[in-house]
């Protein structure tokens, strides 16, 4: 076993999880261990007595139960602490689900047991709020509070008004203006990575994570890409997820860029991420309202009066659609789902 000594607390463990452990039947000499990178096959763990390499039991990957970074586990211990074995997971406290890539009708836990998740979207090209729209519907039905952090600072000429804009559809939703060129706004974000806590960054490639993390943990293990000038995106830098542990006792866990974020299962964060819509909706004439061509539609109402704008409701009935065709295509397989799709795109 390799590395430095760590403390179970400093790596987020707590009572919650001492009386989910309480629950298990293990072994007295089996050890907890919270997953910190996931390889092919190979996870690294933290022990409080350093790094182990793992694999899980054959019953484990026969029933699909494949631990994510951020999980904690119950370990066996072999070869005099140079390995180990996982037998069981414990309970997740929250998750960061999403579908697989493909047409697999799976669930993919990327990331487990999170406090905050830093939704990073940078003040260039990639300002984009219909996405970060999507990023907050995934956020809230992952059980972990979204923190919005706008990066590099240094690129805008008018920052507050970007945060005006990302309130409009993150209402209540604290947002941090941040430069890891200057370091403004870095020190900010300290409230969120006390001891014991664990943190997540959420974000597309080339916004600015890996030289955040950087900056958090006080030292260049990230590599970091150079973006494109001409369209002010980047390369993916961060090729797998990492569980980093700061001096201060947080957690961060990086995960990679995503081109492709699909929903899974976030009715819960679809409500969470347009409770303005949900609130109108109520006051709607009927209750089955489309918010289409609906006569008292409150939602339509709002938008006349310049409270709510076209663009946040199309945004609201894309993700609602996609939702739909998830729950559809779990319930009746992808070629009904398909099908049901274009008769309502047709208006059949």
């Amino acid at each position: 076993m390799g590395g430095v000594k760590l403390n179970l607390i400093d790596l987020g463990w707590n009572q919650s999880f001492a009386d989910k452990l309480d629950q298990l039947e293990i072994k007295e000499n089996f050890k907890i261990a919270r997953v910190a990178v996931e390889y092919k096959g190979m996870y690294k763990l933290y022990t409080e007595n350093g790094e182990v390499l793992a694999e899980i039991t054959g019953k484990l990957r026969y029933n699909n139960q494949f631990p994510a970074v951020g999980d904690w586990v119950v370990i066996d211990l072999l070869d005099n602490g140079e390995k180990a074995i996982i037998h069981k997971i414990l309970p997740r406290k929250s998750k960061f689900s999403r579908k697989v890539a493909g047409d697999d009708i799976k669930e993919q836990v990327v990331a487990a047991n999170i406090d905050t998740v830093f939704i990073v979207t940078s003040l260039n090209q990639d300002f984009n709020l219909r996405r970060l729209e999507r990023y907050l519907t995934i956020t809230w039905n992952s059980g972990a509070n979204p923190v919005i952090i706008l990066s590099k600072a240094d690129l805008s000429d008018d920052p507050e008004s970007k945060r005006a804009e990302v309130e409009t559809v993150a209402p209540g939703v604290p947002v941090h203006i941040v430069s890891s060129l200057t370091g403004e706004g870095l020190s900010e974000l300290k409230q969120y990575l006390k001891r014991g806590k664990t943190a997540s960054l959420l974000g597309s490639s080339g916004v600015g994570k890996s030289t955040l993390i950087n900056q958090l943990i006080g030292s260049d293990k990230m590599e970091v890409n150079n973006i494109r000038v001409n369209d002010g995106k980047g390369k993916h830098t961060t090729t797998h997820r990492e569980l980093f542990v700061l001096e201060t006792g947080g957690v961060v866990i990086d995960n990679p860029g995503m081109r492709e974020i699909q929903l899974w299962d976030d009715s819960k964060g679809f409500d969470e991420s347009f409770d303005d819509i949900k609130v109108l909706a109520s006051n709607c004439k009927f209750n089955d309202c489309q918010h289409e061509t609906e006569p008292g539609c409150a939602v339509k109402n709002a938008i006349t009066a310049g409270e709510l704008t076209e663009e946040r409701l199309e945004s609201y009935r894309k993700l609602k659609r996609e939702i739909l065709y998830m729950e559809r295509k779990r319930k009746y397989g992808a070629e009904h789902a398909n099908k049901l799709k274009i008769q309502e795109l047709m208006g059949l």
